[in-house]
């Protein structure tokens, strides 16, 4: 006599309401965290921020003093940057403030925005006091800007 088999029935156990709850706030944590990571730094203080439409409004005609600070790597300064500026990556910096001058405004761009924002802090800290972060060469080239 065969033996008969029976089917296999689910045998997960539902999820109680504790756990749900506990996924819900997991989520939650989750969204918050990266909605915080991606939203830009506030600028430092003694730091201002300066569109790239500002930009070109108060220096781009070469009247007006100031020096425009790239901080991005020399091999991304070599691929395209914005006419006038000067490369001294964020990673040397900290050596090389003594290449960028306290008496006229310093402008500070990288790639997006996150390393002009720690250079911002950066030359805060070391006393300068006329400082803005433009953010990002994406920005400026989104605009149709050019770049050398």
């Amino acid at each position: 006599m065969a033996k008969r088999r029976t089917p296999k029935t689910d045998t997960a156990k539902p999820l109680n309401l504790p756990t749900v709850v506990l996924m819900i706030a997991l989520i939650g944590v989750a969204i918050g965290a990266v909605w915080v990571l991606s939203r830009p730094a506030a600028p430092a203080e003694g730091v201002a921020m300066l569109t790239a439409e500002q930009y070109v409004s108060t220096y781009a005609d070469g009247q007006t003093p100031h020096f425009l600070l790239d901080v991005r790597t020399p091999e991304e300064f070599a691929s395209g940057h914005i006419a006038g500026a000067v490369n001294i990556s964020l990673q040397t910096l900290q050596s090389n403030l003594a290449s960028v001058p306290k008496d006229q405004p310093v402008v500070i761009y990288c790639r997006s925005g996150n390393r002009s924002a720690t250079a911002a802090q950066v030359l805060a800290e070391a006393g300068y006091t006329q400082v803005f972060d433009m953010g990002g060469i994406l920005r400026w080239q989104s605009l149709g800007l050019p770049v050398q």
